[in-house]
């Protein structure tokens, strides 16, 4: 549409975009009603932004149909020169629709068809989605997902934890609902094994909303959390549900770690060798970096480095990763080597970290651009087995002696 001149009263004062949904506030200046519901989210005090004059407490944006069905003749008069059209908007979801949906979804006949509603309001806009936190959607949608738990009923899950991630705002009232709901949290393990008709989505849905409830939940819920729970997502991430899963999975299993037994009960469930496989598939930067955070917590336990040096590729992976991914990531190999170092060598493993390079990498390490105290570890794994590594014709002797021990 360029060359194209647009009334200026057609312009949204926030956006400076045509307005598709012209609502006028009781100063009497119209914006988009995508733009002013933003700026009352993101600031304090409900003030004009044009005028700065304070809005009372329950002030309605009020729809200007006029001014729309001008901007939506224009555009179809100037659609020749690239301007696309206005579709009429959808009556924005108020307080009493959001009640009647809930009262719905109790009704088993009309429950697939309300979720479904739910999420097509979800997906319009951010009004919507609170307006549904702040007439309790959330609640009624953990309480129909507990119920179908409890009754192994899978209709209607996949859509529920969906709406549920959707709309997920951790407020005081979210905090509340999740921190210590036990029966939830045995609900989302039923999820993840949970056959429906689209068990990707569905075991999805669980493992993101297992994110956000793992944020607000309290410290004694996850330390009490179940076996059964914790194999779910390792076993998310050895069957590759999808890569949003996977990403979702390491993260919760790398917030729960330190609490509990739950390293153990991860250890348990073959995580450690699992996060090596993964790994040797060469994921993306930021994968390789969650993976080896978690290898960091698994490996600081003698269970989690005997699995660790159990697998064939984990020595030449860790090794590999040095100087080639990130900070993050070279920070936490030099980790899980220090550990196996101080107190899980034997002289095999000794031998096996000269033989497939880990060595010469930390020798590189002394070399590199990198952070200071990354050359002060490595300077430390060097001098415990410097005896063992010194006269060996596997690395130059200059890298082993450049610097003092």
């Amino acid at each position: 549409m360029d060359g194209v001149d647009v009334p200026q009263y057609f312009i949204c004062p926030i956006s400076l975009q045509i307005m598709k949904d012209p609502v006028t506030v009781m100063t009497g200046i119209t914006y988009d009603r995508e733009s002013i519901e933003q700026w009352f989210l993101t600031t304090k005090e409900t003030t004009c932004p044009v005028t700065k004059q304070p809005l009372e407490r329950d002030f309605v944006l009020t729809p200007n149909h006029t001014l729309r069905r001008l901007i939506q003749a224009w555009c179809g008069a100037n659609a020749t020169n690239g301007v696309d059209p206005i579709p009429t908007p959808k009556t924005p979801l108020d307080r009493t629709h959001v009640l009647k949906l809930i009262r719905d979804l109790g009704v088993a006949q009309l429950c697939q068809k309300t979720l479904q509603k739910m999420e097509a309001f979800c997906r319009y806009n951010e009004r919507n989605r609170k307006c549904m936190v702040d007439a309790g959607a959330a609640k009624a949608i953990v309480f129909f997902i507990v119920r179908c738990f409890k009754e192994n009923k899978s209709s209607g899950v996949e859509e529920a934890l969906r709406v549920l991630h959707l709309i997920w705002n951790p407020t005081s009232e979210m905090k509340i609902l999740f921190q210590e709901n036990y029966n939830f949290i045995d609900a989302l393990t039923w999820a993840f094994g949970c056959e429906t008709e689209n068990h990707v989505a569905t075991r999805t849905n669980a493992v993101l909303v297992a994110k956000d409830v793992v944020g607000v939940a309290s410290p004694n819920l996850l330390e009490r959390l179940k076996f059964e729970f914790l194999n779910g997502l390792v076993r998310t991430v050895r069957e590759k549900i999808s890569q949003a899963a996977m990403k979702a999975a390491l993260y919760v299993l790398i917030e729960v770690s330190p609490w509990g037994r739950n390293k153990w009960h991860m250890i348990e469930a073959g995580a450690v060798f699992e996060l090596i496989e993964m790994e040797l598939q060469n994921p993306e930067k930021k994968m390789t970096e969650l993976i080896f955070c978690l290898l960091g917590h698994l490996c600081s336990c003698a269970d989690g480095r005997a699995q660790f040096l159990g697998h064939a590729g984990s020595m030449p992976m860790l090794s590999k990763r040095i100087l080639r991914v990130s900070n993050t990531t070279d920070d936490r190999a030099l980790h899980i080597i220090s550990l196996i170092s101080k107190f899980s060598v034997t002289s095999e493993v000794v031998s096996e970290m000269l033989r497939v390079g880990t060595v010469s990498k930390l020798c590189m390490v002394l070399q590199a651009d990198c952070a200071k105290y990354l050359k002060e570890k490595a300077r430390d794994i060097l001098r415990l087995h410097s005896k063992e590594w010194n006269n060996s014709p596997c690395i130059a002797v200059y890298l082993l002696t450049r610097y003092p021990r």
